[in-house]
C-alpha cells in the first residue's frame, strides 16, 4: 500500500484551500483579521526554492521575456526583492528587473495557476512557463500548463487577491 502520510506541502495546501474557500474563517471569528500564529501555516508571498530560498530556483526572471528557455542566473548578479534573492544572467537583466520587477516577476506569486484557480498554493517548476498577456505564469507540470487557457488564467487572477491576503509578507 502507498504512503499515506500527509506532507508539509500537502498540509499547507489543505490549510490554504480551506481558508480561501471560506473567507469568514480566514478573517476569524467576528470578522477579525487572523492572528500571526494562524497565518504562519501559509506560504510566503513568492514561491521559492525551499532549500536555497532563491526565486525561480535561480533562473533569470528577465530571460523568460527574451527566450523560450530561461537562462540560469549567476551568483555575481543577485538582487533582493519581495523577501527573496533573484539571480540574473548578467548586469543588463539585473538592471531591467530593478527598474520594473513587477514586469518580470511571475504572476500569482509564482504559484501554479491551476492550483490558484482551485484555491491552493502549488509550487511550480520554473522550467514549465507560459508568457501570457498579463505576464509570466509558472506551472507544476507540462500537463498543467496545457490547461493554461485564457479562462483558467482569468479564474486564477480573480482568486489570487483573496489568496494573496493569506500569504506571509
Amino acid at each position: 500500500m502507498g504512503n499515506k502520510a500527509l506532507t508539509r506541502r500537502g498540509l499547507l495546501s489543505l490549510a490554504a484551500g480551506a481558508l480561501a474557500a471560506d473567507p469568514a474563517r480566514a478573517a476569524g471569528a467576528g470578522g477579525r483579521e487572523p492572528s500571526p500564529a494562524s497565518r504562519a501555516v501559509v506560504p510566503a508571498r513568492y514561491a521559492a526554492d525551499p532549500l536555497t530560498g532563491l526565486a525561480l530556483r535561480g533562473f533569470d526572471a528577465v530571460s523568460y521575456a527574451l527566450d523560450p528557455v530561461p537562462a540560469p542566473g549567476r551568483p555575481a548578479f543577485e538582487s533582493a526583492w519581495a523577501g527573496l534573492v533573484w539571480r540574473f544572467a548578467g548586469p543588463a537583466n539585473q538592471a531591467a528587473f530593478a527598474r520594473d520587477p513587477d514586469a518580470y516577476a511571475p504572476r500569482l506569486g509564482g504559484y501554479d495557476p491551476v492550483g490558484v484557480a482551485e484555491g491552493r498554493f502549488v509550487d511550480p517548476d520554473p522550467l514549465v512557463a507560459l508568457r501570457g498577456r498579463a505576464g509570466l505564469y509558472l506551472f507544476r507540470s507540462v500537463g498543467r500548463r496545457a490547461q493554461g487557457d485564457a479562462a483558467l488564467l482569468a479564474a486564477a487572477e480573480a482568486r489570487w487577491p483573496a489568496m494573496e491576503r493569506l500569504v506571509l509578507p
